[in-house]
């Protein structure tokens, strides 16, 4: 098997270390948020990991991935996470997360974004404080995606 590779463009972190710090203090705000509104830890990982299946982040799908195996997701869940409509791996919460995920991350697809029925789907399994902990986790993986597209940062890479 060959491999290629990339180079990644920049390194962002080293340029922009206050930046980083105070996301980094952002992103344990939101794990602390979400540990807080008790949100299952591998429904939290299969949000990450769907964001950035969609936004095309090589190294957050992986390094996600690798996260829920370590709290107990299934392979056969993980290999199927792109076509979770298509499988009956999924509960109908995590079908209700995963279909807020995409349309909370799918906003430059010109799609309708989340709808009342895509919101009521979610506020029907998830109270405020645990709706808030998934908005939350869309929003640090699309960040961090869009970051780690824009300097093409490697899969496998340990920070």
């Amino acid at each position: 098997m060959t491999t290629t590779h990339i180079p990644v463009r920049l390194d962002v972190e080293a340029l922009a270390p206050a930046v980083y710090k105070a996301v980094a203090h952002l992103d344990h705000a939101a794990t602390r948020q979400a540990d807080d509104a008790d949100l299952d830890h591998r429904l939290r990982e299969l949000v990450r990991i769907r964001a950035s299946q969609l936004n095309g982040c090589a190294y957050c799908t992986d390094m996600h991935s690798k996260d829920a195996r370590e709290v107990g997701e299934a392979e056969q869940r993980l290999y199927s996470l792109p076509v979770w409509r298509e499988t009956p791996f999924f509960t109908d919460e995590e079908r209700a997360a995963l279909a807020l995920t995409e349309a909370a991350t799918r906003l430059q697809d010109g799609a309708p974004g989340v709808t009342d029925e895509i919101w009521d789907a979610a506020a029907g399994y998830f109270d405020e404080k645990q709706l808030s902990a998934i908005i939350l986790n869309i929003a640090m993986t699309n960040f961090f995606n869009r970051i780690n597209r824009t300097i093409r940062e490697q899969a496998g890479k340990t920070w």
